[in-house]
């Protein structure tokens, strides 16, 4: 079986090293600690993915490239840009087609379901980076260099997930104690995207010709408001905490000591007002479906 080669061994990225080597593909996790899940078609391997030249040895050979790497929160301006251009220039390099994990902060603020169709007009430092990324990916896949997509996710449930609920909210509720999220609209529905759906959305991209020079968004588990998944959550885990949003005055008191969350606040309009991808296109062309919440929840608790 051909050779896939994962960047990333976080929350999607070894789900998607894992349902690759389950198919029978040889699989390549790559990561600055090497580290990796205990399969025998995985081969986890140490490297500095800002290498290109070494990046590009590693995949020598590969059919297809995925990035699943994330780069820390507060440093993404500086961060990606050289992580980006080296995992899009192992690609071009070996011929393997490339496939990004991404989200969706390059839009901007939305008015309305969010579709793939949109224009990246992105507001903010840290969605400019990421419109930026597929814009020069999109170039380079129309130019014939290379064979490109992404595939867009929302907020992260899962084990392993790193997002703004999952690592304030969802441990207080599971602890049993009160939660407060940042300034946002508690009961605004908000598209909820399981990690493993994301490789699972990922893998299959990978694997069909419709996919290349375009994004496809994630199949969302539910579309919630923050208020009804903690309450979901909570009766899951048999707790009754209490869900309150902390004032603008608050955040900016965190902010200051606290760099990671100085980097929210330009992000406040995603939790400020509806937010919910549509991923009709998705589930009918790559024929991926949403994980149940309930399954979600289970794997949580």
């Amino acid at each position: 079986m051909p050779l896939k080669v994962v960047v990333g061994a976080g929350a999607t990225g070894i789900p998607t090293a894992l349902l690759l080597a389950e198919a029978g593909h040889q699989v390549r996790l790559v990561s600055r600690r090497g580290t990796g899940p205990d399969h025998p078609g995985v081969q986890a391997v140490s490297a500095d993915a800002t290498d290109a030249v070494a990046l590009a040895e590693i995949a020598r050979g590969a059919q297809t490239l995925y990035n699943c790497a994330m780069p820390p929160y507060d440093r993404w301006p500086e961060l990606w840009p050289p992580l980006a251009g080296s995992l899009l220039a192992a690609a071009e390099q070996t011929g393997a087609d490339y496939v990004m994990v991404g989200n969706a902060y390059g839009y901007g603020p939305v008015d309305g379901p969010i579709t793939e169709d949109l224009p990246l007009v992105a507001t903010t430092a840290k969605g400019r980076v990421r419109a930026r990324m597929w814009e020069d990916v999109k170039a380079a896949n129309d130019a014939g260099r290379v064979r490109a997509t992404e595939v867009r996710a929302h907020d992260f449930l899962g084990p392993g997930a790193v997002s703004y609920y999952s690592l304030t909210v969802q441990p207080a509720v599971f602890a049993g104690q009160d939660a407060t999220f940042f300034p946002a609209d508690l009961d605004a529905p908000h598209s909820w995207t399981y990690t493993v759906d994301a490789a699972r959305t990922a893998v299959a991209a990978g694997e069909n010709d419709a996919s290349w020079g375009r994004a496809w968004h994630v199949p969302s588990t539910a579309d919630l408001s923050l208020r009804r998944l903690t309450e979901i959550l909570a009766e899951a885990a048999g707790t009754k905490p209490s869900l309150a949003a902390m004032t603008h005055e608050q955040l900016a008191a965190l902010a200051a000591a606290d760099p990671v969350v100085a980097e929210i606040t330009e992000m406040l309009y995603m939790i400020e007002r509806p937010a919910v991808l549509d991923s009709a296109e998705t589930r009918r062309l790559l024929g991926v479906a949403p994980t149940p919440l309930a399954e979600v929840v289970s794997s949580l608790t």
